[in-house]
């Protein structure tokens, strides 16, 4: 399985707007400087993201978008399932019709296995673990003593 730029860029939006949350929103120019990504790219991605209920936009001269639910209501896999659809590496996991091989071949169990492994994952990180794991990655000293 290999995310497209849909499912990097869209959780790298998230983040930012994660780490600015409870602040005023946040223009779509700004995230796309801060996280470099294109500005046209982020406004073809941002939409998904409004309609599946994670982002809001607001308009006016203090307009800008912001998160629609908390940093720990919003898990990666709802993310990446938003903007990628399934995480299986092959079709047969998820339409096992579409394969005639599909109950006797081992491999298949591989991928489903794998598919499973990869969800595990994302359903167990939140936005808010990310929050997290950036700011130690900005403040690797943080968690140091020095004697």
């Amino acid at each position: 399985m290999k995310l497209s730029t849909r499912g990097q860029y869209g959780t790298r939006a998230l983040l930012e707007l994660a780490l600015h949350q409870g602040e005023r929103p946040v223009l779509l120019r700004d995230i796309a400087q801060r996280q470099q990504i294109s500005l046209q790219y982020l406004e073809h991605l941002i939409s998904p993201l409004i309609a599946g209920g994670m982002v809001r936009s607001s308009r006016g001269a203090r307009g800008g978008v912001s998160l629609a639910r908390t940093p720990e209501d919003i898990r990666l896999s709802e993310v990446v399932h938003l903007l990628e659809g399934s995480v299986a590496p092959v079709k047969c996991v998820d339409n096992p019709e579409t394969c005639v091989r599909s109950e006797l071949c081992v491999t298949r169990d591989v991928w489903g296995e794998m598919k499973q492994a990869i969800d595990g994952v994302l359903e167990s990180t939140t936005l808010k673990d990310l929050v997290e794991r950036q700011k130690k990655k900005e403040h690797p000293e943080a968690g140091m003593y020095y004697i």
